[in-house]
């Protein structure tokens, strides 16, 4: 698979063998002549050791059909578990580095990275387990993960209020984009767009500015929820009430609460 590749530690033994041997005949030179004839021997030099860094860049490792195969199994295998939704599952297996100089290999093994997610730009580990010299490499991969979500209808501009008939649904990469995408317009329709869309584009989280439930000095309703029971009050914002960031609010008591505003003047308290 990889047989026709030069392992890149013998370049260790130097680069002499990249030319040929030239003997030159004893001559005699003015201090001119001298100094001319050693500047052209430099720029040979210079222009050899050039062509020989493009011969040993010059052909990249590729992958054979049955190595591709398993890349694919393997990759399709860790995404069945994408989630709810997901109408299809593409892999596009990129290239190795073409810098690379891999000894011959007579087994290849495909695994998953620890701690790597297959999802957008990934990568695949290789690894030789049976050759001259063992060696571990990374492929990059593209997951393309797909199902339905929110797209923009027409052109929406930045600062403008989402409405319902903005909105369609459409098969999109879930994968493109490290924000979410939205599925449901009830998470979208009144939010005010953080930047503008083109017709059939993703709308994502990261898209929409968050919520400003209420302001520094509102009164909130706090719900306490816990297993089995949940306990209601009253207090005043010390914050505002931004949608995903936590807000202090105060008791009748006096005493200060930490929680998450989750709806209009509501904060909810994880006990």
């Amino acid at each position: 698979m990889f047989s026709d590749l030069r392992n890149i530690s013998a370049n260790k033994r130097g680069i002499g063998r990249h030319f040929d041997a030239t003997v030159l005949p004893p001559r005699s030179y003015s201090g001119g002549m001298k100094t001319s004839g050693l500047l052209l021997l430099f720029a040979a030099f210079l222009l050899a050791l050039m062509s020989a860094t493009v011969r040993a860049n010059g052909n990249a490792p590729a992958l054979g059909a049955e190595l591709s195969r398993q890349v694919r199994e393997l990759a399709l295998g860790a995404t069945q578990h994408a989630g709810d939704g997901v109408t299809r599952v593409d892999i596009e297996v990129g290239q190795l580095n073409p810098r690379l100089r891999l000894a011959p290999c007579q087994h290849v093994e495909p695994y998953l990275p620890r701690g790597m997610r297959l999802w957008g730009k990934a990568r695949i580990g290789l690894r030789c387990t049976r050759g001259t010299a063992l060696w571990n490499v990374y492929l990059p991969i593209t997951v393309k993960i797909y199902g339905h979500a929110l797209v923009a209808a027409a052109p929406l501009a930045i600062g403008s209020v989402v409405s319902q008939a903005d909105l369609a649904q459409a098969e999109v990469d879930l994968a493109e984009d490290a924000s979410a995408a939205v599925v449901d317009s009830r998470l979208a329709v009144g939010r005010t767009l953080a930047r503008a869309l083109n017709p059939g584009e993703s709308l994502r989280e990261a898209h929409l500015k968050p919520r400003l439930w209420f302001a520094a000095g509102d009164t909130v309703k706090v719900v306490a929820v816990g297993r089995g029971f949940s306990v209601a009050g009253v207090g005043q914002a010390l914050s505002p009430g931004k949608e995903g960031q936590p807000a202090r609010v105060r008791t009748g008591s006096g005493r200060v609460l930490t929680g998450m505003p989750i709806a209009d003047h509501l904060v909810q308290l994880a006990m």
